[in-house]
């Protein structure tokens, strides 16, 4: 099931971001810990001006595997963007079974609702997930010295969300 967040869901939240950023980035030798992930998000839910969304994956017994949270772009470096999608990431064990695809597809009719229609997305280049990113069209950003960084845009969102329509 697919749905908005809700404050209640910060220690569930919390707890995923750990445990997914760490199936992500196994090599890392000092991961994120629960108690910053856990101020992080309790942050993110005192701004409430509306800049920022999320949505999260519940399996069928209620538990978070998966989340994707949008928020308003406008650094001037690209300023052709207006939309970020800021994190996106589903435990390990789901992958490959159309939820990243359909969790995209939330964030992406939640930016085209807002009448935002161009994304961008910054991610380690090292990601595996960054092979999913480019089958959903993504546009590899160079950077100014010629090289990929990790930065993905995506100049019409109404194409995006077409790949990533809802069975």
């Amino acid at each position: 099931m697919f749905r908005e967040v809700r404050p209640d869901d910060l220690p569930a939240l919390a707890a995923l971001h750990v445990r997914a950023w760490n199936e992500t980035y196994p090599h890392v030798k000092n991961p994120p810990t629960y108690e910053l992930r856990e101020r992080q998000w309790r942050e993110q839910f005192a701004v409430t001006d509306g800049s920022w969304f999320c949505f999260v994956v519940e399996n069928s017994t209620g538990e978070l595997i998966g989340f994707a949270k949008g928020k308003d772009y406008c650094e001037s470096e690209l300023p052709e963007f207006s939309g970020e999608l800021n994190k996106i990431y589903l435990l390990r064990e789901h992958q490959r079974k159309g939820l990243g695809r359909k969790l995209m597809g939330h964030v992406v009719r939640r930016f085209l609702a807002r009448s935002i229609s161009t994304m961008v997305l910054f991610a380690e280049p090292q990601n595996p997930s960054c092979r999913f990113f480019e089958t959903l069209g993504g546009e590899r950003l160079l950077g100014v010295d010629g090289q990929f960084h990790g930065g993905y845009g995506w100049r019409d969102l109404r194409k995006l969300a077409t790949l990533c329509s809802s069975e």
